[in-house]
């Protein structure tokens, strides 16, 4: 695995195809008070890495008590073969939470550059009517899967519980993989009265051209991917390996600027794909944030 990790770490560094440029001028920059509306997110996101029975007692220190008040609903996972999860309602933002943990960046970077990783189908019994041109990396695909229809089942519960149609997922690394799948999962099951977002930070590129066509061009999803100045993470699977990031980039700059990049893996080096072209700008971390001043972990 290493030698293959390195020798597609030299093909990353000198066979990439350059993305379509979006001009520079379309990029914006974030204000204070709108990078604030992030917090409890990054928060709950944060929180994805707690155990199920520490998000159940909702005792996790300061992750919990930013987001106090929140109604557990349910949790699980192992932390292993199955990432933690858990779904609730915030009272305060009046939505319903979907958090997915995230992984070690020593075991996410290797299966992120592997050349011989597969792209598959969404499985068409849990995601009816996807195209199959759609396709996806395998093991986020199977990550997603292994908890779908204890989250699907938990946000049912939440809904039925709760006064609220919206419906936010979260999550960090892989489990920013997994919610983007969530948010793919969820609409083809749920009523279509529900409103969706997903905010996600350090999030890999999950699928083919198709699959960020359908992400963007969805009137369900509405993504947001944060990406913290030199993470590479947001930038592998590698583009050449087929994997395109859908838009919704939010690209945190060295001097802690949060700069809006529209499109598809723009090119500007004020968003990741431009800013993070070759391992030899990596910074692995950056991964973990800080993402406004919290870095992520339980």
């Amino acid at each position: 695995m290493f030698i293959r990790f390195l020798a597609t770490v030299f093909l990353f560094t000198g066979a990439i195809a350059a993305p379509v440029v979006t001009p520079r001028q379309s990029i914006t920059v974030l204000s204070a008070s709108q990078i604030s509306t992030y917090k409890p997110y990054t928060y709950f996101a944060s929180t994805g890495y707690c155990s199920a029975a520490v998000t159940k007692a909702w005792n996790c220190g300061a992750n919990c008590n930013a987001n106090a008040g929140f109604k557990w609903v349910a949790s699980g996972g192992d932390g292993d073969n199955i990432q933690y999860w858990f779904v609730g309602y915030s009272p305060t933002l009046g939505e319903i939470i979907v958090s997915h943990q995230g992984t070690d960046t020593s075991e996410l970077l290797p299966v992120l550059t592997d050349v011989d990783i597969d792209q598959v189908h969404l499985d068409s019994a849990h995601f009816p009517g996807i195209s199959s041109s759609v396709k996806v990396h395998d093991g986020f695909a199977n990550a997603q899967l292994k908890a779908a229809e204890s989250v699907l089942a938990a946000v049912n519960t939440a809904l039925s519980r709760y006064p609220t149609t919206k419906v936010t997922l979260v999550g960090h690394s892989l489990g920013a993989a997994i919610s983007l799948l969530d948010s793919v999962y969820l609409p083809l099951h749920l009523p279509s009265t529900i409103t969706y977002k997903t905010i996600t930070y350090g999030m890999p590129r999950v699928g083919n051209q198709e699959f960020a066509n359908y992400v963007d061009g969805n009137t369900h999803i509405h993504l947001t991917h944060i990406n913290n100045k030199e993470d590479p993470v947001p930038v592998l699977p590698p583009l050449f390996l087929g994997y395109i990031q859908p838009a919704g980039e939010i690209h945190i700059q060295d001097s802690n600027a949060w700069d809006n990049c529209p499109g598809q893996d723009n090119a500007s080096d004020k968003c990741s794909t431009g800013d993070v072209p070759t391992i030899f700008e990596w910074d692995i971390s950056n991964h973990g944030g800080p993402y406004d001043g919290v870095s992520m972990g339980c």
